[in-house]
């Protein structure tokens, strides 16, 4: 089955980390989060994967065919970012009329895929929610979907549409997106996904829903840190102990970590320096040099050099922080 996963947005509230990359190759418990979903469908038996993408796309395609060298992935470009609905009509001819699975490029769902590819019916990934208002939503009547509403004032229900999708009626989608875009029809100004899925339950076809049981969002500084401490705590690789480190930790293997106290829910990327430091809760990104800090919450780009920090930083790529006007 071919998985697609739009990956085509700017990532405005991540900057300054996506103002050179994109959203979907941000760094989470030592992978992008790309690579966490693509790694998951490939288990649950994907063999196929395209790819919609737009601001730093040639990032996008360039990583995916170094990190799954034997894997068919096709990357379509989205020129105008006009929604979701949009971005997954957009690859209507890469997929084809054949039954696929749509999951966003910036989400990390942790669910039974095998059971959610197996169902028979379109299938829409869910979990219920405190505020529905700021998601698509699923309305339920004895067991049946009833509705699908996007970002509703008043929900009708708490289900929340997490962002992954099992559509076995690809062609009566295509329809429904053509009819949309045609006739121009938006919901707060973009073309939604959910109302092509609406359009497609008026049409007679049917839809179930699985709930999930974690779903992690990386749209924002807090989100991310929130989504790796989740990722670390479940991975067993993050749990080995060893001097100065407190698991969960992932530490690539040729970074070089002296006289420092690393951790809990700490990643230092590959070819990192880490000297006279006490972190907790802070990814650091490849090649970074962070030396006589004491971080906590934070977030380091790539070659960022960082010195004499006390508090919480949230740092991009190439950047220099000196608090003790040292520059290593």
């Amino acid at each position: 089955m071919k998985a697609l996963i739009p990956a085509a947005g700017t990532g405005t509230r991540l900057r300054p980390h996506t103002h050179n990359k994109p959203k979907a190759l941000l760094p989470v418990a030592g992978k992008p989060i790309l690579g966490h979903i693509i790694d998951d469908l490939l288990q649950a038996g994907v063999d196929e994967v395209v790819l919609i993408i737009g601001y730093c796309g040639e990032a996008v395609r360039a990583w995916a065919a170094g990190a799954y060298p034997g894997l068919p992935v096709t990357c379509v470009e989205q020129s105008e970012r006009l929604g979701l609905g949009h971005a997954v009509w957009t690859a209507r001819d890469a997929i084809g009329d054949a039954p696929f699975f749509c999951i966003l490029g910036d989400t990390i769902v942790k669910t039974d895929y095998r059971r959610l590819l197996a169902d028979p019916h379109n299938c829409i990934a869910v979990r219920e929610v405190a505020d529905p208002r700021r998601f698509g939503v699923v309305e339920m009547r004895d067991g049946a979907v009833l509705r699908f509403v996007e970002k509703p004032e008043v929900p009708p229900s708490n289900l929340a549409i997490v962002g992954a999708y099992l559509l076995r009626d690809a062609p009566r989608l295509w329809a429904a997106m053509d009819r949309i875009v045609a006739e121009d029809r938006r919901t707060r100004g973009e073309y939604q996904l959910t109302d092509g899925l609406q359009a497609m339950l008026a049409d007679g076809c049917r839809f179930s829903v699985q709930p999930v049981g974690e779903w992690f969002d990386c749209g924002k500084r807090e989100t991310w840190l929130e989504t790796n401490r989740a990722l670390l705590d479940a991975d067993p690789a993050a749990a080995a102990a060893a001097p100065g480190v407190a698991p969960p930790c992932l530490v690539a293997p040729d970074a070089r970590v002296s006289r420092s106290r690393l951790g809990p829910h700490v990643v230092v990327g590959a070819g990192a320096v880490i000297e006279d430091c006490d972190l907790t809760d802070t990814i650091v990104g490849d090649g970074a040099e962070v030396r006589r800090c004491r971080l906590t919450g934070s977030l380091i780009g790539e070659r960022a050099v960082v010195a004499g920090v006390d508090g919480s930083l949230n740092v991009g790529d190439d950047s220099e922080v000196a608090a003790d006007r040292r520059i290593p």
